[in-house]
Formats: structure tokens, sequence, C-alpha cells
């Protein structure tokens, strides 16, 4: 082995050396045993020894028998020289990854700053094919860096949700992308509740996500006022997706059956596919839980002010009639379009303030108003619980509330009984309940044993409060 490729701090012998090395002990050795063989041949001579065939032959036995050093040079002679052995000193600690988490406020520039790298790196990734990705961030993702041992960046990893990562790697050509996506596992879950003080405290104590809550508002939005209608005592059911990642539950999925009983009048909603690919929510009977309008356009608040054609206005103090409903809610409450339609005004006016004003076909009107932004432009096509705004105070309000109008034929209704004036609501065809009746067949048994359940549950909780009253 040449000594350009010898590995640092180790030693090797080359078989020329190994042999100069042991004869110079050798040496040694011979001054150290001299007096040792006298000695020994004495002994030899005084014990007799046998005769031999030849007179060589017994000089070769006394030898090797008085000669101690002479057979340790045969012996090292007779051994073959093992090839030297080097030692390699360990290898470095690869370079780890450095982990960073988006906070509010954050860019780009101020992430890798704190990693310890340049707005150059900055440029160089963004500026890659598939680099504008990586501009956009939100507070509580990750993004790690890896650095080369002179501290070149090397490697990016966005973080965006538990189920997809994109990693930038540096190559000769700049940097190039790699997107890893996980697929969770999908379980069926069911959860009940009763209606305390609101939906949305009902569905968390029952352990439903707010979006999964949120859902189900919109699904009976077009029959029941969440807002306004819910009653101490009212119970729910529902039947959902939840996703599982690592055995641990990550998130929720779609709603398969729920059931709402309001007052004692009990809605049911059935997630169907129907032949042409549309996703709906229908009675048990077919019967489309969308209707033309939502009850309310903004979830879980309390009405301060019903529909009230004498009512005193609370800002000027004169008696004007009250054509709306009054959703009290903090500043910022998104507020939805109730209906499909068209925005046909978008502005500010010292008494609405910033509104928006929405034409759903020839008969209907809503109007939206003291918003503090607007989130429609003239013109603009809308669907139903899209967002065109957020509740403000802007205008003549006492408070941060919506103002909310109706208007059919240019006469104002109150949203929250128009619906007795629209049209009905959409049904399955007759050539399609046979797919829909064997499409929620299993899940409306576990949706109607889940209400059984629940109910005996209660009816006993009653009884046994009864007998210690």
């Amino acid at each position: 082995m040449s000594s350009t490729n010898r590995p640092r701090g180790a030693t090797a012998l080359r078989p020329e050396q190994t042999r100069t090395a042991i004869a110079a002990q050798l040496t040694q050795l011979r001054g150290h045993v001299a007096a040792g063989a006298v000695l020994a041949l004495g002994v030899a001579l005084a014990i007799g020894l046998r005769p031999a065939p030849s007179g060589s032959d017994v000089h070769t036995s006394i030898d090797e028998l008085t000669n101690p050093v002479a057979q340790a040079t045969a012996l090292v002679e007779a051994q073959p020289v093992a090839e030297p052995v080097t030692i390699a000193e360990p290898a470095p600690p690869a370079p780890e990854w450095v982990e960073e988490t988006v906070r509010s406020g954050d860019n780009l520039s101020l992430i890798f700053k704190r990693a310890g790298y340049t707005t150059r790196d900055v440029y160089e990734v963004t500026n890659s094919p598939d680099g504008k990705a990586l501009a956009r961030i939100y507070p509580g993702q990750t993004i790690a860096f890896h650095g080369d041992e002179d501290g070149t960046l090397s490697a990016i990893r966005h973080v965006k949700n538990a189920l997809e990562t994109i990693t930038y790697y540096r190559g000769e050509d700049g940097f190039s992308s790699e997107v890893s996506t996980r697929t969770p596992e999908v379980r069926r879950g069911s959860a009940s509740g009763v209606i305390t003080s609101s939906l949305y405290m009902a569905g968390k104590e029952a352990g439903l996500s707010t979006t999964t809550i949120m859902d189900m508002a919109n699904i009976f939005g077009g029959v029941i006022d969440f807002v306004g209608d819910p009653r101490k005592g009212d119970t729910m059911e529902l039947v959902f997706e939840q996703e599982f990642l690592d055995g641990k539950r990550f998130a929720d999925g779609a709603i398969l059956a729920a059931s709402y009983t309001n007052r004692g009048k009990t809605f049911t909603a059935f997630r169907y596919t129907d032949s042409n690919g549309d996703v709906g929510y229908y009675s048990e009977d077919g019967i489309s839980l969308r209707r033309a309008f939502l009850l309310a356009p903004v979830d879980f608040t309390r009405i301060s002010s019903n529909f009230n054609p004498r009512r005193l206005h609370p800002v000027l103090g004169t008696l004007r009639p009250h054509r709306g409903t009054d959703y009290a809610a903090p500043t910022g409450t998104p507020v939805y379009a109730a209906g499909d339609g068209r925005v046909v005004k978008s502005g500010y006016s010292s008494a609405n303030g910033n509104y928006v004003f929405i034409r759903h076909g020839d008969q209907f009107e809503t109007k939206y108003l003291h918003l503090s932004k607007r989130r429609a432009t003239v013109g603009q096509k809308v669907t139903q619980g899209q967002v065109i705004g957020n509740v403000g105070a802007t205008g003549l309000a006492s408070g941060p509330h919506l103002h909310y109008e109706f208007l059919m034929n240019g006469v104002h209704r109150d949203p929250r009984t128009v619906h007795k004036f629209l049209p009905k609501a959409k049904a399955l065809p007759d050539t399609e309940m046979p797919a829909f009746r064997s499409a929620i067949a299993d899940t409306a048994v576990q949706l109607a044993q889940l209400r059984e359940r629940e109910e005996a549950t209660r009816m006993a909780m009653a009884e046994h409060q009864d007998g210690h009253g």
C-alpha cells in the first residue's frame, strides 16, 4: 500500500520490514539465553542421549535442543508473513436536517435567515421550475434545511400537512422537487349529542371537529336555522368518516348520514352520489336537503333583533321599520351568500356601511349590511355558501353584526319564514331511487341503531334522575 493511500492514523509494515524487526529481536534474545544454552547442554550429556543413525542427525537434534534462539528463528521463518492491518478513522457524522416552524407574519427570507441561509438561497429555490409552491406557506407548517459539510444548502423539505411533503434537491442545473404523499386509513365513526346551549357546543362535547360541525350545519342549512331554531333538548346523531395515520385519528372525513331532532321534528340526511356523479344529501324519501336559500347566512351566532316592522332604531332612536334580521357576531365572522346568484351592488354608504346586494333570478334579492370587509364585486357570480364578506360595525351600527334582508318581487320578507313561499325541494327521479336505497341501506341501519341506543340511554338517565328527585 502506498503512503498516499494509507488511511490517516494507521501504520502498515512491509514484509521485509517485518523480517528485519524480528531478526533484531532474535539477536537481543541470543544474549539472554547464551548461558541457558550451555547449562542445557550439560544436562543433556548427564542424562545421556539415545544413539542417532548418523552424526548429522545427532548434531541437528542437539542444536535444536540446546539453541532455543534457533528454534524461534526457524519457527518465525516457517510462518507466512501476514498482510499489514490498517485501522480506518471513523467517518464524520452526516449533517442533520434543521427544522423551522412557520410563524405568524413569517416569510421565506426570515425563515431561511433563522436556519443560517441567505436571500440568494431563497432566490435559487423559488426560481426553480417548481419552486413557486414554496412561497405559499402558512403558520404551523414545517420547513427543514439540509446542508453539505461546507455549509452549502443542498435540500429543503416543506411539510405542508400530515399527508403531503415537498422536498427540493440541489443538482447541477439548480433545484428540482419531489412530492411525497400519504394515504390515510378511512374508518367509519359515529357521534351523538344533546343541545344544551348551541349546536357548536353540543358537537364539541360529542368529540366532533369544527369542520364536521360546520358541515352538518351546511347540510341542514336549508331546513333548519341553526342561529334561531335550536332549543335545549334537541338531539343530533351522525355517521361519518374518520381518517387515521399510523393508527392515530388525525382528521374527520365526509358525513355519511345525519339526523337532527328540533322541537320533536326529526330531519335526516344521507350522502349520495347520483348517476351523473353529483354528490348531495337527501332524506330517506330522496328529497334533496339543499334549498334555494340558506335560512341563516352566518353560523352559530345569536339573533339580537328579529323581523319587526315597528322597530326603534338603536342608533338614531327613531321608529324605523326593521325589514330584516340582525345577527350579532364578532367582527370578522364570515358572511355567506344565501343562494346562487350575481352581485348587483357592492359598496359603502353612511347608513349601510359596507354592503353587498345579490340578485337570485328574477324574483329574489338578498342584502348584507354593516360589513367590515366586502369580498364580492359587482357582476360576480356567487354560489350558495360562498363567503361574500365579514361581519362588522360600519355605517349606522351600534355594534358588530350582520343586517340581512330578503326581498321577493321587490317586497321585504322575513328571511326566517320566506321558505314557505319558495319552490319545493328537488327530488331524485324514480329511475334513481333503487340505486339510492341500495346505497344508503347499511348507513340507514347504523343511523337508526344509533338513534335508538341514544334515546334508550337518555330515557334511562331521565328515569334515574326522577327516582332520585
